[in-house]
């Protein structure tokens, strides 16, 4: 039972993040990691397969061999986190606190990012 339930959860977090890759505010690495993790807990067959694939593969072997993450993938994150924080967040009839706070956790995902190796 506890196989499946891994393997259930593995399914809705690849879900996610390939919707993710599509949709600015979801994100799509830290589903595809978690979902690398849960099919290697549950099925050894579906993990290589992830791992393995041909686009979103290359990331998760990086971050899992070297804990690297590479320089396109770091400008097209940024990029994509200043996008929301300068062209969205102006629009959006949010308490001033919340703003800043959701500027202040994408501002530290930045930092995060950058502070990781590229090679």
């Amino acid at each position: 039972m506890k196989k499946m339930s891994l393997l259930i959860f593995g399914h809705i977090c690849l879900l996610l993040g390939i919707i993710g890759a599509f949709l600015p505010v979801l994100p799509t690495t830290p589903f595809l990691l978690l979902a690398a993790f849960l099919y290697s807990q549950s099925s050894p067959k579906l993990h290589s397969w992830l791992i393995n694939h041909k686009y979103l593969g290359p990331g998760l072997r990086d971050w899992h061999d070297k804990g690297i993450i590479g320089i396109k993938s770091k400008l097209v994150a940024t990029a994509m986190l200043l996008l929301v924080m300068f062209l969205r967040f102006p629009t959006l009839n949010l308490n001033i606190g919340i703003i800043f706070l959701a500027i202040s956790v994408l501002t530290g995902v930045i930092i995060f990012i950058w502070s990781r190796p590229s090679a």
